[in-house]
């Protein structure tokens, strides 16, 4: 056995297991072809080296020779690692880092691409066995940076993996959720471009709690109250009369104490206000642009979105028009079902996913009691106890993922429901001018951007969707 490599098989087989990128496995297994360029270093150095820790940014390693080098029992056990690295190798030819694709990678073109701890020269070839069907053959690895030994493998505690998020964002697995996030942003953005709907920047720090102070961040803002946004709805309003369409991209914070799967205090909140906006059209709105935003980010990246379980011709599949079914239908169904509600019961997440189970397509649930919305949702005409409100719930039981409605414009009604959730109405004034200086019908909607994505992924829980989850029990990292 050589000089140091028991201890190092020891960290190679604790290590093998996790599939991030490890330097000395790119300088020992690459491909069984590889022919060496230069001077080797002795296999003894490179285990030592990185059972100690040390750096050798910058060398160039012979892998063949390397390898010749390594005991029997060493090179078993770290043979399972060379599909990993094949696999890190054919992805960096795939892209440099950074976004710029490489002008060269076609078959048997050469390249010198990057990856996350160094760089390998070679040529692109044909491999059935890779993802894609090509990969590098490398010629030469220049190891940029080795660093200590990686502190994530399998099998490890929800929590030890949500402290080192920092870390465990680099897997394969999130590193296709946030491209697929990416993507699903870019189709929301096409979406309005093309409904001339403008973007707009209303502001975080807020004097009003917009939906209620129980759920609202407060913090003292030079000795007045001051509160992290729950909606920019208000603002939009404002916007909506110079502009007509407007939306907005923005961090929502909610103070609520839940711990449920589809739960955070701080999550991306997608706002649309529509003048001259009724509640049919405001509904076929919605439903258009998910059908639009979906088949979009199925068709660029299917991919990833099978490798994360979600084959894309299921959101290909979505169709326009969704079911529509009242409040009070809702809660017939779900007490045939055996649920203990009533007219006026909340919907929870229980409640919710019995109505969608078994459905391929959202649903829209509309029409709720008064009481349950918020105090700025227009009161229904046919029956005075609801509101001209929707939630559009994510097929497969998953929930809310968008809430609509029609905007309150009488002045009077206003009034009551603010004092009803027990705010000031002089800290409102500014809003209520809203109606008291021209006022046009106009409606609105937000959308939980990370819960669409927990659906479209199928997540079993949402902070698997955001890089660094906020939620009642953890603000760090």
């Amino acid at each position: 056995m050589l000089r140091g490599a028991r201890r190092g098989r020891r960290s190679v087989e604790r290590r093998q297991r996790h599939d991030l990128d490890d330097a000395v496995l790119h300088r020992l297994v690459l491909d069984e072809d590889v022919r060496p360029v230069e001077t080797p270093v002795d296999a003894r150095e490179l285990i030592d080296d990185r059972v100690r820790g040390e750096e050798r940014a910058g060398v160039r390693h012979g892998v063949a020779a390397d390898l010749a080098e390594v005991a029997e029992d060493d090179v078993a056990a770290i043979t399972d690692r060379r599909e990993a690295v094949r696999r890190d190798v054919r992805l960096a030819a795939d892209r440099v880092r950074g976004g710029q694709r490489h002008a060269g990678e076609e078959q048997g073109a050469a390249v010198l691409v990057h990856f996350e701890l160094g760089a390998a020269e070679g040529v692109v070839a044909e491999d059935r066995r890779a993802l894609d069907g090509r990969e590098v053959r490398a010629s030469r690895i220049d190891v940029i940076d080795a660093g200590e030994p990686f502190p994530i493998f399998t099998d490890q505690t929800e929590e030890f993996l949500l402290d080192r998020r920092h870390l465990a964002i680099r897997s394969q697995e999130s590193v296709a959720i946030f491209r697929v996030k990416a993507e699903l942003l870019r189709a929301f953005r096409e979406f309005f471009d093309r409904e001339e709907v403008v973007e707009m920047t209303p502001p975080v720090l807020t004097g009003n709690a917009a939906e209620g102070g129980a759920e609202a961040f407060q913090f003292d803002y030079f000795g007045r109250p001051g509160y992290l946004s729950q909606t920019a709805q208000l603002y939009l309003e404002a916007l909506l009369f110079p502009h007509e369409r407007v939306y907005a991209l923005t961090p929502s914070f909610r103070a609520e104490k839940s711990r449920t799967p589809r739960h955070l205090t701080e999550f991306l909140n997608l706002e649309v206000e529509l003048a001259w906006c009724d509640f049919a059209v405001l509904l076929e709105f919605i439903e258009r642009m998910m059908v639009d935003v979906l088949h979009a980010v199925a068709e660029r990246r299917g991919k990833e979105l099978k490798s994360l379980g979600r084959p894309p011709e299921e959101l290909l599949a979505i169709r326009a028009p969704f079911e529509r079914i009242r409040y009070s239908e809702a809660i017939d169904r779900l007490a045939k079902l055996g649920f203990p509600v009533h007219f006026g019961s909340d919907l929870g997440t229980a409640e919710e996913r019995a109505l969608t189970l078994e459905s391929k397509n959202p649903l829209f649930v509309t029409h709720y009691p008064r009481e349950l919305k918020a105090f700025y949702m227009l009161q229904s005409r046919d029956d005075p106890r609801t509101v001209e409100a929707s939630d559009l719930l994510g097929p497969e039981g998953y929930g809310e993922i968008v809430g609509a409605s029609c905007r309150e414009t009488e002045i009077a009604r206003l009034e009551e429901r603010i004092g009803q959730i027990g705010a000031r109405v002089e800290e409102y004034q500014w809003y209520l001018d809203l109606r008291r200086h021209g006022n046009v019908p106009h409606a609105g909607f937000g959308l939980g951007v990370e819960r669409v994505l927990r659906w479209m992924l199928r997540r079993e829980h949402i902070r698997d969707t955001t890089p660094f989850p906020r939620t009642p029990s953890r603000h760090l990292p």
